[in-house]
């Protein structure tokens, strides 16, 4: 089912203009994770599939969620290494539309497994303009962004200078000679990183705290540590909701609790 989201996603308060709706289908826990966002060419060579795939099963391993775009190429390999329930598409048309339709299958499983998102209403189809939006969306979304091959005259470029825009670190795969130019490029003007050693980049990246979970002291902070909405909070636990902030041991951001 489609659904509007009405809370704002503070990661997208970097874009120049905030969306003026999101909708979704699937599991919007996925939008609290750590997020990197990978993309690139539509056509990859065999190393970059081999190693996009790599890249995105680990750091996903690494409970690091991907985010892309849902298009053919380094966004699907991206998308399937993850696993379907620990990634969010971003797309560029209305979420009844399952687009472009070789991934229907692909959008189908993040639909019910992952989070499917887009700035745009039921029936609006994918246009030149609406990539443009989609792409700003999934830099946004990501607390870093992987390239992983562009070519000179590539759209992922675009997303690139979203990225250094917002202020984000953007990495990608080193490629030989006459390969992935565009990328290169951007490594040779010290813009870009390259990413030499995937099992090193995505311990750097990995929550350092993964397996150190803070003990929680009561059923009300245990139901906080998801981040539940304000209003579902406030139903099930009145009270306390007023105490605990009073006390500063939760706080309300966004119309969500987040315990600290």
């Amino acid at each position: 089912m489609i659904s509007q989201i009405t809370y704002t996603i503070d990661e997208l308060s970097s874009m120049k203009k905030y969306p003026k709706e999101l909708f979704y289908i699937g599991n919007t826990k996925l939008l609290e994770k750590q997020k990197v966002s990978i993309v690139g060419t539509r056509r990859p060579n065999a190393y970059t599939k081999e190693f996009t795939h790599k890249l995105s099963q680990k750091l996903s391993q690494a409970n690091i969620c991907i985010v892309s775009g849902a298009a053919m190429g380094v966004d699907t390999i991206s998308h399937k290494a993850a696993n379907t329930d620990n990634t969010i598409a971003v797309v560029a048309n209305g979420l009844d539309i399952r687009y472009p339709s070789i991934n229907k299958n692909l959008i189908k499983d993040i639909e019910s497994n992952g989070l499917m998102l887009s700035a745009y209403k039921e029936g609006e189809k994918a246009r030149a303009y609406t990539f443009v939006l989609r792409n700003e969306i999934v830099v946004a979304l990501g607390d870093i962004l992987i390239v992983s091959e562009a070519d000179m005259k590539s759209g992922s470029l675009t997303s690139v200078q979203y990225a250094l825009d917002m202020g984000k670190k953007v990495y990608t795969l080193p490629h030989r000679l006459n390969e992935s130019l565009g990328t290169q490029e951007l490594v040779r003007k010290g813009l870009i990183e390259p990413i030499y050693d995937i099992d090193k980049f995505v311990n750097d990246l990995s929550p350092k705290d993964l397996n150190q979970s803070p003990i929680i002291q009561d059923e009300f902070l245990s139901f906080c540590s998801s981040s539940p909405l304000y209003d579902e909070a406030v139903l099930k636990y009145s009270d306390k909701v007023f105490e605990y902030e009073l006390l500063g041991k939760i706080e309300i951001k966004n119309g969500k609790i987040f315990v600290l």
